[in-house]
């Protein structure tokens, strides 16, 4: 059992220690005054979303850039609210160009049904996608038309941050969610990138026709950023970037309970079972193992199986190498608050992950409205 634990604990210290190490190496971009070259399309699923869309539209009415150089897609996937009549009144008035279109269904997965239905209608050489209930900066599409400018690209993730609220749940899923943006920016920089965001993601729509779009992992309802990603990874490695940018940072809300949280983490970790990228089966199983050993770990040394002293020898070095690649997180999404919270999510967590962990192998989940089978 030491043996074992002391092997498990290791291999964690240095994955972390390395994404670490991989998240300095990704130097901060900074904007330059560059005439903008770049035409978009961005391409927007939505479902229901009346409540979030306000938000989103007023965002996009204040990008900062040349309204002849982007449209906007908005593919409405069966809504059954007045999700498309807030699009028409709000940007109708505008001088955005945008297009509402019907989802067409042809997968058992509704979101890639819906990127892939956009990508079909968009006139422009480069898809920049996110999701109906997030909030863009002012100066997101210069930020990735200066780096395709200053880089040979032709996929390239963005950072996404929850937006701050005064609540314990609220700073438990910023500091989950500052973690797992640590560990996708330090794979990036590791040259070994196995997650992304498609609240936050760009890339070219010749590449994504030659590449067959989702073909082969359209029977999973989720991971149309992951999966692509993977393609990319085999075929095109060296113009995969990612953009850490402050001004590209993506806002979209944090879940506002528990319940929802539970099935969101489980929608999530359904797709594990199905990546392809080993270095991310491997970073998986590392975190889980690490996880679980450290409940194992309190419950061996209660009932004096195991030396206490181990234990929180093992409880000591997972603290501080998590605190290490999350603070340096903070540092870029500007999200230091939600540190104070550290410690009592630290003890949650592998209770937390484990749970999640083990339901999404038994059950399926819900979203939006929708219920989807293991």
């Amino acid at each position: 059992m030491i043996i074992v634990s002391a092997f498990i604990t290791i291999a964690y210290l240095l994955l972390i220690g390395a994404f670490i190490f991989g998240l300095e190496r990704i130097a901060l971009f900074n904007l330059e005054n560059l005439a903008s070259k770049t035409n978009f399309s961005i391409v927007i699923p939505f479902r229901n979303e009346a409540e979030n869309l306000p938000g989103l539209l007023a965002s996009i009415e204040r990008l900062n850039y040349p309204k002849n150089q982007f449209e906007t897609l908005f593919i409405d996937d069966a809504s059954e609210d007045n999700s498309a009549e807030i699009i028409k009144q709000s940007l109708s008035k505008s001088n955005i160009n945008f297009k509402i279109v019907k989802n067409e269904r042809s997968t058992a997965s509704p979101k890639k049904d819906a990127i892939e239905t956009a990508i079909k209608q968009a006139k422009h050489d480069w898809i920049i996608t996110t999701d109906a209930d997030c909030i863009l900066p002012e100066y997101w599409l210069n930020s990735f038309d200066k780096f395709i400018q200053k880089n040979d690209a032709c996929f390239i993730a963005g950072p996404v941050a929850y937006n701050e609220k005064h609540s314990f749940l609220n700073r438990f899923q910023i500091l989950d969610l500052l973690s797992l943006q640590g560990a996708t920016i330090g794979g990036f920089g590791l040259k070994k990138p196995f997650l992304c965001n498609g609240a936050n993601l760009a890339y070219k729509k010749e590449l994504f026709l030659k590449l067959n779009g989702f073909e082969g992992n359209s029977n999973i309802a989720s991971g149309d950023d992951i999966f692509f990603l993977e393609k990319v990874v085999k075929t095109h490695p060296e113009q995969l970037h990612y953009l850490k940018c402050k001004q590209a940072i993506v806002e979209t809300p944090a879940q506002p309970n528990w319940n929802l949280l539970f099935e969101q983490r489980k929608r999530w970790a359904a797709k594990t079972s199905n990546y392809n990228n080993g270095f991310g089966k491997f970073t998986g199983l590392v975190v889980l193992l690490m996880n679980a050993l450290v409940l194992l770990g309190l419950c061996l040394s209660f009932f004096a199986v195991l030396n206490p002293k181990f234990w929180i020898y093992i409880f000591a070095a997972k603290f501080c190498i998590d605190f290490g690649l999350i603070y340096k997180s903070a540092i870029f999404f500007n999200q230091k608050s939600a540190l104070k919270s550290f410690v009592f999510a630290f003890l949650v967590y592998p209770f937390f992950s484990v749970f999640v962990a083990l339901t999404s192998l038994v059950s399926g989940y819900q979203w939006k409205g929708r219920t989807f089978k293991k």
